[in-house]
């Protein structure tokens, strides 16, 4: 059976529609696998109404990305997630078996608990933030949060830190920004997924780290930007490479993606922090899914491949914005559709 289904040409009033039938054959297939908690609001969101459309069962484990790689590399799950690129030991570790697919764009943003400010928004730069979080920024009364906030009254109140737990993507995404705007938290601390923190509490996923800052005044953490709106938590504006405070939106997380430049034989690894770019919010990143170019298990393989294809198509994308996530720029698309081209189940190209 072919996997990819032939289109039925519909003709409406004048205008040339395009059906397309889901191969029978995928309705009995499940997929499982898990990963990044960043994404898991979108993914939650497309995976029930995949299965909705086709049948396809896909089960989706909100572990954090560290645990995601791991259970990729172990061979537990049929995919991964991640919200930083698997390292070269990582790579290595599964012998190059890995293709990266981009699947949205978000933000991590930087939210606290003061109630006496009520809904004041606070302005912070990164390396103000660096500093906080390598203990040096003990007070919200700083002088030098004082400085990015004239007119706000900031308390004489202890900044209580609170980081990531788990393995994490938005760890990595919070690390590499912090890297690039501080050399002091590059040579002390450095960047991954998960790092030696120099103070603080720690919190599993981001709905851990919300509940921490929620729960504990004068907390100041780092989640998913959904995260922050659903719960009606404050969010920073931040202090971008050319100078400019910015709030993170679609728009201005879809303006740091601008500067993403790819390769015809990308492997989509590629980091979007401190973006340039007047309007480019400074803490952005793509996500993706961890995926074997070639699967064992045909009906797999098939299901997987029809999943992606759909997932880069304008009805997934268009699904993106009420979660506050931004799609794939439509040059990752077309980068990705050549890539799906490849995926091959027991050795032989899918058609």
């Amino acid at each position: 059976m072919m996997f990819r289904s032939q289109p039925r040409i519909l003709r409406l009033a004048g205008a040339v529609l395009f059906a397309v039938t889901v191969p029978g054959a995928l309705a009995a297939q499940s997929l499982t696998g898990a990963g990044a908690t960043f994404p898991n609001p979108i993914y939650t969101k497309w995976f029930d109404a995949y299965s909705k459309k086709t049948g396809v069962q896909i089960n989706y484990q909100s572990i954090g990305s560290g645990g995601g790689i791991k259970q990729y590399t172990d061979g537990t799950v049929d995919f991964g997630a991640s919200d930083g690129p698997m390292t070269t030991e990582q790579l290595n570790a599964v012998q190059g078996d890995v293709i990266h697919i981009p699947t949205v764009l978000g933000a991590d943003v930087v939210t606290w608990n003061l109630p006496s400010l009520g809904s004041t928004k606070l302005k912070f730069d990164g390396p103000t933030i660096a500093d906080i979080y390598l203990g040096k920024i003990t007070k919200w009364n700083d002088r030098r949060l004082v400085a990015l906030n004239p007119g706000v009254t900031l308390p004489d109140q202890d900044i209580i830190v609170v980081h990531r737990s788990d393995g994490s993507g938005t760890t990595y995404i919070w690390t590499d920004y912090l890297a690039k705007v501080s050399p002091e938290w590059k040579q002390k601390v450095g960047f991954g997924t998960a790092v030696n923190w120099p103070v603080g509490l720690g919190g599993k996923g981001n709905e851990g780290v919300t509940q921490q800052v929620k729960q504990v005044e004068g907390g100041i953490g780092y989640v998913e930007l959904i995260y922050a709106a659903s719960n009606k938590m404050p969010y920073a504006a931040v202090k971008n490479a050319a100078g400019n405070f910015i709030d993170a939106s679609l728009v201005t997380v879809t303006n740091a993606a601008a500067s993403a430049v790819f390769a015809a034989n990308t492997d989509f690894r590629v980091s979007i922090t401190n973006a340039p770019g007047a309007q480019a919010y400074p803490i952005s990143s793509f996500t993706w899914l961890l995926v074997r170019p070639n699967m064992k298990d045909a009906g797999k393989a098939k299901a997987m491949k029809h999943f992606l294809e759909w997932m880069i198509g304008p009805e997934a994308q268009e699904m993106t914005a009420n979660l506050l996530y931004a799609p794939l720029p439509k040059q990752v698309t077309a980068l990705v559709a050549v890539r799906l081209k490849t995926l091959k189940a027991n050795g032989r190209l899918m058609m």
